[in-house]
Formats: C-alpha cells, structure tokens, sequence
C-alpha cells in the first residue's frame, strides 16, 4: 500500500485512524497508538452523537429498510467502526435490542407496514430479513455473539435459508407482506445481511449457508444485465462509491464477500474489487459517487474531494484480495 495514502489516514479522524491501525497497518488493539486512535473515536463528537442517538432504540417506526438516518444503520455504523459493549451507551442499547426478542427467535424493529403491501398498517415490534440479521450482526460485533439469545436469533434466520439463498421472509405480525419479486427469488439484501451476520461470527462464516448465500450474491453480480429480483440491481447506481455501508451498493457488497477468505480467488469477486479499484484517483484515494443526506456532515457525505472513511472501505476490500487491482485504478485527479 502507498505510504502516502496510509499517512494520510492516519491524519484523519479517529475513527479512520483506529481501523487504519487495525485493517491496513496489522496492529493489535493493545498497540499505544491503537489505544489512542480508538480513544479519540469513542469520543469524537460525532460517533458520541450516535451513541446517544441509538440510546433510544427501537426509536422512530421503520417505514423503509433505506432509511439510511434509522437507529438500524446508525447502530450498524458503530459495529463497523469497533465499539463494542464495554465503551459507553453499547451495553444499554444492546440490553434494548435483546429486550425485544420475538417468539420465533429474531429481534423486532418498530415498523409499519400499510395494508395495501399485505401488512396491518400499524406501528407493530416485527421483524423482517432486511434487518433482523443487521441486529445479529450488530450484537456479535459488540461481543455478544455467544449470548443464548443472539445465538438463537441466527439460528433461526440461518435455518431459512434455500438452495438460491435467502428469500423475502417476515414475521407472523407483518401478514402477508413480501418486497416485490416472486416467491421463489432470492432477495439480495437479505443475502447480504445475512451474509454480514454470519462473517462476524467465526463459527458461521464457513457454514453451508454462508456459502449459498456468497455464491447468489456473486451469481447475481455475473448475471446483472439480465437478473433483478426483488428489484434490486446491479447497474450504475449499485456501482457507484458510497458510504457507510447502509444499503445494497458495490462497496458494501465488496466488504462482506472478501471478509470471506474462501472467495478470495473467485473470478466473479476479483471483477467487482476491480470495479471499485479502477475509481481511486492518481493519489490511490477514493472520492464518493453518491451520498446518504441523512448523513450530513460527515467527511464522508460529499462528492467534491476524496473521503478518508471511503479510502479506508475500498482499499480494506483490496486488501484481503492482495490488493493487485487498486494498482491499475489510478484515473482520476482530484
């Protein structure tokens, strides 16, 4: 990796710096200078804002699974940076998550579904595989992944798992709700939570499931033109850099797959970190595409000069991968 580059994240925030320490340099959490960036991240005024948001979890009714500014993705974006259950605020929010455990194992959100897509039309606790597995996630990046409760939880949505990968799947209280695709189609978001879930688990993420779930999302890549379901796609949109890592877009796909050392020489996969490694600039860094409004205000939410948090995203994937292609991806100059 460019030194240059690196030296420049480590001037970033200290959210980037902490996972620059950990992901890119290959320092341990006890390393002093670790210890230090993961200090100034915990209290960033920012990431502390968070904190406090999540403090009021289930929060606002869940109208759409891409709201980006919900307490879902927000606590989601805490778990990525690293915090974990013994920094302030984690553990109460993550006893408000378990206190909400449906019958069936998952843990609810607070949603409305109106009565014209098949649900009640009424804010009810139910849960749905667009975001049950983002809260499994979330509790095992935290450490709570060997709690009975966790681990019932993954359990039960890992058991609904096909031969094409996860499907459209809510619970009792949600009626007869399903996104819009046929019955028998994959639902690529559910593929990738799922998938997010289960690579943060070291017990999972070379389970059978894991690797059904892996090779629909890497199908669907190598069949975009021409497969949609639930009509989620793989065009330009989906290819254009963003972050964080809220919704179905190359950039969080590329994340979760190459977390999967098993994929690491698949052809489909390298292709996509391709894709991503072609857009960093002559410098080797990356400026964002695309921008979630409910994220203003963070280095990240702009399109104009290169994002250190994105950087830090693209070239992490790369990474994993050898980080051959970002070599050949020096196009554009800021």
């Amino acid at each position: 990796m460019d030194a240059q580059v690196l030296d420049w994240l480590l001037e970033g925030p200290g959210y980037v710096r902490y996972r620059a320490q950990i992901d890119l340099v290959g320092r341990s959490k006890q390393d002093k200078d670790t210890v230090a960036a993961r200090r100034a991240m915990v209290t960033d005024p920012q990431v502390a804002a968070i904190v406090k948001e999540v403090a009021a979890w289930p929060g606002a009714v869940l109208t759409s699974h891409k709201s980006a500014g919900h307490l879902l993705h927000k606590l989601a974006f805490l778990a990525d940076l690293g915090l974990d259950r013994t920094d302030p605020g984690i553990s109460d929010v993550c006893r408000r998550v378990l206190e909400h455990q449906s019958d069936q194992g998952p843990f609810a959100v607070l949603m409305n579904i109106p009565k014209h897509f098949g649900g009640t039309g009424r804010d009810q606790l139910a849960w749905a595989l667009c975001d049950a597995p983002v809260l499994v996630y979330c509790l095992t990046a935290f450490g709570l992944g060997r709690d009975r409760r966790a681990c019932r939880a993954r359990d039960h949505l890992t058991d609904l798992v096909r031969d094409n990968g996860w499907p459209c799947a809510v619970s009792p209280e949600l009626g007869r709700f399903r996104g819009p695709g046929r019955k028998d189609a994959p639902c690529p978001y559910a593929n990738l939570a799922m998938l997010k879930a289960l690579a943060a688990d070291p017990e999972a993420r070379d389970s059978a499931p894991a690797r059904v779930g892996a090779e629909t999302l890497l199908r669907l890549w190598a069949t975009s033109r021409r497969e949609h379901p639930y009509m989620f796609y793989m065009g330009t949109d989906f290819r254009k850099l963003k972050a964080p890592l809220v919704w179905y877009d190359i950039v969080h796909v590329l994340d979760i797959l190459t977390r999967l050392p098993w994929l690491h020489r698949d052809a489909r996969l390298r292709d996509m970190a391709q894709v991503v490694a072609a857009k960093a600039d002559e410098d080797g860094r990356f400026t964002p595409e695309s921008v979630w409004q409910a994220w203003a205000g963070w280095e990240f939410n702009q399109k104009k000069e290169s994002s250190r948090w994105l950087t830090l995203l693209c070239l992490r994937a790369l990474r994993r991968l050898g980080g051959q292609a970002v070599r050949t991806g020096r196009g554009r100059k800021q």
